[in-house]
């Protein structure tokens, strides 16, 4: 049974079946429909004998790679914040209500932060970049135009997942998704890289909700673009 499934799941076209029953599960809980793609990226990678290289872990973390993330993340910051000052402006605020229970609490900070790099920095890289965007790729042709009708698809489709933010936020994240697209069609081997830029990128925001600073940073954009 596991082997019939898991070649079924090798095939080029299972990615298109793997990703419309996470969104019909999405419907009755957005959770499901993600750890659903979750467990599935992570049987293929079990049945593979735990090669991460089929979801793009061909590298291991070294240095280089920990000081591109900084760098990056620090202009990944400053440029989706401006983007979303502008979307904000004319949309309305990201809808980050699910975040308030963490502002002064240390506690829940902490576990927020844990939460964060497992199943958001690791897990949805692994998720929408190591498997959807990487399969989607490989099912249109493995072209450049391939990679860029994947990376467009995924980006639309992450930002969607992502609905409970309101309309901003879904415009937002799917521009940031787009960014990471590119970044892994350079990196294929290296999604450590990623989900360190992504970690290190919620971090600072979570941060500063838990001080009570990101309004403060957001007047600070809206001052910077004269809004």
């Amino acid at each position: 049974m596991k082997t019939k499934l898991f070649n079924y799941l090798t095939k080029p076209y299972s990615v298109v079946v793997v990703i419309l029953m996470a969104t019909l599960l999405s419907l009755v809980d957005r959770n499901l429909g993600y750890f659903f793609g979750l467990g599935i990226t992570l049987f293929i990678i079990w049945q593979k004998k735990w090669d991460w290289s089929f979801a793009g872990i061909g590298q291991k973390l070294n240095l280089k790679t920990i000081i591109n993330s900084v760098w990056i993340s620090v202009i990944f910051f400053f440029g989706t914040g401006l983007i979303d000052t502008i979307i904000q402006y004319y949309l309305g605020a990201h809808n980050l209500s699910s975040l308030d229970d963490i502002r002064g609490d240390f506690g829940s900070y902490l576990g927020m932060m844990a939460m964060m790099w497992v199943f958001a920095a690791f897990g949805e890289e692994l998720l929408f970049h190591g498997y959807y965007l990487r399969r989607f790729a490989k099912l249109f042709g493995n072209t450049n135009k391939a990679w860029l009708l994947s990376g467009v698809l995924i980006a639309i489709y992450f930002g969607i997942s992502h609905g409970y933010q309101g309309l901003s936020g879904i415009i937002g994240v799917s521009i940031g998704s787009l960014f990471f697209a590119v970044l892994y069609y350079k990196n294929k081997t290296n999604l450590l890289l990623l989900v360190l830029i992504h970690g290190i990128y919620d971090s600072i925001w979570i941060t500063l909700i838990y001080l009570n600073k990101d309004y403060l940073v957001n007047e600070w954009f809206q001052q910077l673009l004269f809004l």
